[in-house]
C-alpha cells in the first residue's frame, strides 16, 4: 500500500502531537508481534493500551487507509508503514554530547539500537575524558571533532547532556557542524535556525508534576 498524505502534500501540515501518537501506535503493535498477534482492529487497540479508536483512525487516516473492514490492521504491516512514515527505515545514528553520568547513561542505553536509534560517539570538552569509553564501550571524542564526524558517519541527531550554562554553545557547535536534529536533556532552551528541529527533554518538570500529584493526593485524604 502507498502511504500518502491525504489531507495535503506538506509534512509540516500533520501535529506534532500526531506524530507524537504515532510512536506510540507503533510501541504498542511491537508489543502485540512479539505476543503472536496477527490483526488488531482500533477498537481492540484502544481498548488494551488506554487509546481512543476514534482518534487512532484519525491519526492513520493523515497518511492513508491502512485496515480492511471487518477485519482491523495487520499488526506486522500497519507497524512497517508506521516505520517508513516515521523516517525509522535505516539506522539513524547519534551523537551524544556531554559525557558526564547522563550523557554516558544515554550512550550506553540497550533501547535505542531497538527502535532504530545508534549512539555511535560521545563528545566533551574535557581533556580527562577524551580518549576513554562509556562503561558499554561508546567512544569519547573532542566536540572540536563533532564535524569531521558528522560528515564521516552520518550522524543525523545530536543528544546534548550538558549543563544549562553550556547548552546553547553546545547547540550552536551541532548547528554548525551539519546537524539538524537535536534532542535537548539540559535544563535549558536554545535558539535555532530555521530548518533545525529542537525537542525538549526536562525531567525536572516532570518530577515536578509528579509532586503535584503527591501534594494532591496527600490534600485529599486529609479533608
Amino acid at each position: 500500500m502507498k502511504v500518502r498524505n491525504k489531507k495535503g502534500s506538506g509534512a509540516e501540515q500533520v501535529s506534532e502531537l500526531t506524530t507524537s501518537r504515532l510512536s506510540i501506535y507503533l510501541r504498542c503493535l511491537d508489543h502485540l508481534a512479539t505476543a503472536g498477534v496477527r490483526t488488531v482492529s482500533s477498537q481492540s487497540l484502544a481498548a488494551q493500551f488506554g487509546f481512543n479508536a476514534a482518534q487512532i483512525r484519525k491519526d492513520l487516516a493523515w497518511f492513508g487507509e491502512f485496515g480492511v473492514r471487518g477485519v482491523g490492521y495487520s499488526v506486522q504491516g500497519l507497524a512497517a508503514h508506521l516505520r517508513q512514515i516515521l523516517g525509522l527505515g535505516d539506522p539513524i545514528r547519534v551523537a551524544v554530547i556531554g559525557a558526564g553520568n547522563l550523557g554516558q547513561a544515554l550512550a550506553d542505553y540497550p533501547g535505542f539500537p531497538q527502535y532504530g536509534f545508534v549512539p555511535v560517539a560521545l563528545f566533551d570538552r574535557a581533556t580527562s575524558k577524551v580518549g576513554m569509553h562509556s562503561k558499554g564501550g561508546v567512544p569519547i571524542f573532542h566536540i572540536k571533532r563533532l564535524p569531521a564526524f558528522v560528515r564521516r558517519e552520518g550522524i543525523r541527531i545530536a543528544m546534548i547532556a550538558v549543563p544549562a550554562a553550556s547548552v546553547q554553545q553546545v547547540a550552536n557547535a551541532a548547528v554548525a557542524a551539519g546537524l539538524r536534529a537535536i534532542l535537548n536533556f539540559a535544563p535549558a532552551t536554545v535558539t535555532v535556525p530555521p530548518g533545525v528541529k529542537v525537542k525538549n527533554v526536562d525531567v525536572t518538570v516532570s518530577l515536578e508534576g509528579l509532586a503535584y500529584h503527591l501534594a494532591k493526593t496527600v490534600h485529599a485524604k486529609t479533608n
